[in-house]
Parts: structure tokens; sequence; C-alpha cells
């Protein structure tokens, strides 16, 4: 079982393939990470507030050069890519 430091732990220091269930049941696989080095700064597109939600990590999918999120609780695996160089 997964949790949200150990995910975030993992992102800070490299590129995961992770594997997780999305909420319409299906199966997605994203290279993402956390690296500062590697993501853009994330570009609000409205003034809403939201409150911080514990059970959702925000990532920085490397393909898409997009951000994403998931749910810790759909988290199926996680395979780390590499560290910094």
């Amino acid at each position: 079982m997964f949790t949200r430091d150990s995910i975030e732990e993992a992102l800070k220091a490299n590129v995961a393939e992770v594997r997780f269930t999305k909420s319409d049941g299906t199966e997605r696989i994203m290279k993402c990470t956390l690296r500062e080095d590697l993501v853009t700064v994330y570009q609000k597109k409205t003034d809403r507030v939201k409150e911080k939600n514990l059970d959702i990590v925000p990532v920085f999918d490397v393909e898409k050069n997009e951000w994403r999120s998931f749910r810790v609780d759909s988290v199926q695996s996680i395979s780390v890519w590499g560290g910094q160089e």
C-alpha cells in the first residue's frame, strides 16, 4: 500500500511510471515526477481557492508536459526510472 508521503518522496527525486485506476474505472499508466528541475510552474486557470485534499497527489506528466493528479488509494504500482543526475 502506498502513502501520499511515500509517493511524493519517490517523485521528488525521480521520474516514475505510476499505474493507477482512474475515477471512471479505467487503468492509466503515467510517467510523472515532482523533480523541481523537470516541472513547470503551475498556472492557475481560475481565481477559485480549493482546500488541499490529502487523498490526491498532484504530479507533472512528463509526456504531456502538464500537471495531472491521481488518488493515493487508486495507485497499483510505481516503477522508478532514475534519480537526479
